[in-house]
């Protein structure tokens, strides 16, 4: 059983949508789940968070703090949560971090994967859903939303370097990645992840 499972995506993917479906499904079918996010999951993590989403800061900055709430993520929520046996599923996690603040913020990849290496230990998901999506989709589902964060308000060039980041991870880790079309209605998605469910 894949017991550390992370949900990838651009804003307006659907990934949030279907990630609660998939622990309900889990839980089903007698599983103890945890569902968390970054940046986020722990009080410190959410403080960062806001100052994360809506404050301007150097790139450095940047990634640094996303490390840092992900490594109070670690020490309190996910590493407590798998030594007990637990499934957590966490909405993003470091493979943002290379696709935001690697390919779009146009960082060094290796000082991202050196503040990997230090922080996660060779700890990795299990698991990868990664919903791609087309930046014209991701727009059109954003449009109607009143309250952007800043990186929601980039232009469209910085979510192609989004997605492209993604898809080099993908790349650099095909064992764990498993790629849905989030283009696609959001029963087709469902389809696609109960499929995914049953390989587990």
């Amino acid at each position: 059983m894949k017991k550390f499972i992370t949900f990838e995506g651009m804003d307006g993917a659907g990934k949030s949508t279907h990630l609660a479906n998939f622990a309900d499904a889990l839980r089903a079918r007698g599983h103890e789940v945890i569902v968390t996010r970054e940046p986020g999951g722990t009080a410190l993590g959410e403080q960062l968070r806001e100052i994360l989403l809506q404050q301007k800061m150097s790139n450095d900055a940047e990634a640094l703090l996303m490390f840092a709430a992900r490594a109070e993520h670690l020490a309190q929520v996910i590493q407590p949560a798998l030594a007990a046996g637990k499934i957590v599923i966490s909405d993003r996690f470091s493979d943002a971090t290379f696709a935001y603040q690697g390919s779009a913020r146009c960082m060094d990849w290796a000082k991202l994967q050196a503040l990997e290496s230090w922080v996660q230990q060779g700890l990795q998901p299990d698991l990868t859903l990664f919903f791609d999506v087309t930046v014209a989709v991701s727009k059109q589902r954003l449009a109607n939303n009143v309250s952007l964060d800043k990186f929601e308000q980039e232009q469209s060039d910085f979510f192609e370097r989004v997605r492209a980041g993604y898809h080099r991870r993908v790349a650099e880790h095909p064992s764990r990645y498993a790629v849905l079309d989030a283009t696609q209605t959001i029963e087709k998605v469902a389809l696609q992840l109960r499929t995914i469910l049953d390989t587990l």
